[in-house]
């Protein structure tokens, strides 16, 4: 599937900002399932200074300064992707019991270490609480292969969730996401990590975009999609390396090619789409639009548009004829 994907965020200050520095993540990644065709950051007021490398986990960053006063920042970001179905890694030791998982991660001195445990320690988002692992047990029985116990887990957590934009707040802790069985993507993300680390079992963040459907009749409304998030469960291999497998909590679903991944990190904080320090602009407000968009949607409506403009085509008379109702004619 090919995606058009666009994000627009414009912040509004008040005072004026005199100076400022941010860092980007809008740039989606290359996986096994996704290609990236093409990307363009457009920022305005024109950065002083702006620059691109990866960070630690793989994902692209953009750093970029302002030097000038200004009142607005602006950032689009808009990328064409491929995406397929993502398979499960040849690596993976399906069957694996989530125990045997377990135990490969415990901490023993001298031995291997493995990357991925890197992700079993509590981080600024997901904390270690005993509420976590009180409702993570029901889905880690005895023997259950670890990627059996992420699925339920994650079913369990779609079925006992409500979505409520308005309950919760960046800042909201997991663990009272987890109290008021209420939240958003972010929120359940965080969830569902919390409860695989306690348990023992390496999980990440995963950022990025869900293509949307419009009900039955509707045109899709540019900027009325949203980021999305979801998460990657690590499976080892049947005697070594394994590799990392998605799934969403918000949907009760794996991933599919009507996602789009963008970064990964321990939590939000390792990959929220744009921060920064500034001087001045004591307050702000923040408006945030996203559109996801199959190509050939895309190109269908711009050739629609294109005939509107040119308005209605006359049919041609006959040579050497005249129009109906051609009595005026002189």
């Amino acid at each position: 599937m090919l995606l058009h994907v666009t994000h627009f965020t414009r912040y509004d200050y008040t005072p004026p900002v005199d100076t400022a520095q941010h860092l980007a993540h809008l740039k989606p990644m290359n996986t096994p399932s996704q290609r990236l065709v093409s990307h363009a950051l457009r920022i305005t007021p024109q950065p002083v200074q702006s620059n691109e490398s990866p960070d630690v986990y793989g994902n692209a960053r953009t750093f970029f300064a302002l030097d000038s006063t200004h009142e607005e920042l602006v950032v689009t970001a808009e990328s064409v992707v491929e995406t397929s179905v993502p398979q499960l890694p040849a690596s993976v030791a399906r069957e694996l019991p989530w125990e045997e998982v377990r135990e490969r991660f415990r901490y023993i001195k001298d031995s291997h270490y493995d990357p991925a445990a890197e992700f079993l320690f509590p981080s600024r988002y997901v904390p270690r609480h005993d509420d976590f692992a009180a409702y993570a047990r029901p889905s880690f029985a005895a023997g259950r292969p670890t990627f059996d116990v992420a699925m339920d887990l994650a079913l369990r957590m779609f079925k006992d969730f409500d979505y409520d934009a308005e309950s919760t707040e960046i800042s909201t802790p997991a663990v009272e996401a987890l109290a008021q069985r209420r939240g958003v993507c972010q929120d359940f993300a965080h969830i569902m990590i919390a409860c695989m680390r306690t348990m023992g079992l390496p999980a990440r963040y995963v950022s990025g975009y869900l293509l949307t459907q419009p009900p039955p009749g509707q045109p899709r409304l540019v900027g009325a999609d949203a980021s999305h998030a979801w998460v990657s469960v690590y499976l080892p291999g049947a005697d070594g390396p394994g590799d990392w497998v998605d799934f969403d909590p918000t949907n009760g679903r794996q991933p599919g090619e009507d996602y789009v991944t963008l970064a990964i990190g321990r939590d939000y904080s390792d990959v929220s789409p744009m921060r920064g320090v500034l001087h001045g602009g004591a307050r702000h407000t923040l408006n945030v639009g996203v559109t996801v968009q199959p190509i050939e949607e895309r190109r269908d409506e711009a050739a629609s548009a294109a005939r509107a403009e040119a308005g209605p085509v006359a049919d041609n008379p006959p040579s050497g004829s005249l129009p109906p109702d051609n009595k005026d004619i002189p």
